[in-house]
């Protein structure tokens, strides 16, 4: 295997690095997410539990100590909740906008990953093919077999490198996008019922 990975040269070793960062990327990510899904599980609970008490203080304090972006827009329309509704609405969208990014983080890197390996990839592919020519140009017909072999690894194994990589990359990271929308579309549900909520006396 190792000799598999060297005979692909030394483009083998940003493949390396950006395999290494796409796996701590979509690591991190899928921690995050999980843990933010879980923590919003558990405000919804005890804000359905507070709210009807009209125990606003204990409400912010439990968005405070959830600490998502969830929690926390929903905690700054509770501390502004004696506004008209269109001023809660904006000053929810308003943080919302702020707090969006902890969503998006890494993502970007995420997706030049997978952009950046697949064109080292198919680098790999023609410096491979252009040392191919160079062994028939100096050899013959046939060329040296153990330099033209060697041209061919380097061809095929960073390219196979560089599509391992990107693929999975395009995958996750299509996958947080869509959980980043389905976020804001939650934050804007759940302002939305708050501010019916407030506004109705709960």
């Amino acid at each position: 295997m190792i000799a598999l990975i060297t005979s692909g040269g030394v483009l083998m070793i940003p493949l390396a690095l950006c395999a290494l960062a796409a796996t701590f990327i979509i690591f991190e990510r899928l921690f995050y997410f999980i843990s933010v899904r879980r923590r919003d599980a558990e405000l919804s609970l005890a804000l359905n539990q507070l709210l009807p008490k009209l125990d606003y203080n204990a409400a912010i304090r439990a968005c405070s100590a959830a600490d998502t972006p969830l929690s926390l827009v929903t905690r700054k329309a509770l501390e502004c909740r004696r506004l008209c509704e269109s001023e809660i609405e904006d000053i929810a969208a308003s943080e919302a906008g702020v707090l969006m990014p902890r969503y998006e983080h890494l993502l970007t890197a995420l997706g030049t990953i997978a952009n950046v390996s697949t064109m080292l990839g198919l680098l790999g592919t023609v410096t491979g093919t252009i040392q191919a020519f160079g062994v028939f140009s100096r050899g013959g017909a046939l060329g040296d077999p153990a330099q033209l072999s060697s041209a061919v690894a380097q061809a095929l194994v960073t390219t196979a490198a560089g599509l391992m990589i990107a693929i999975p990359s395009v995958i996750f990271h299509n996958y947080f996008v869509s959980e980043t929308n389905k976020a804001a579309a939650r934050i804007e549900a759940a302002v939305t019922q708050l501010i019916y909520n407030l506004k109705k006396g709960v």
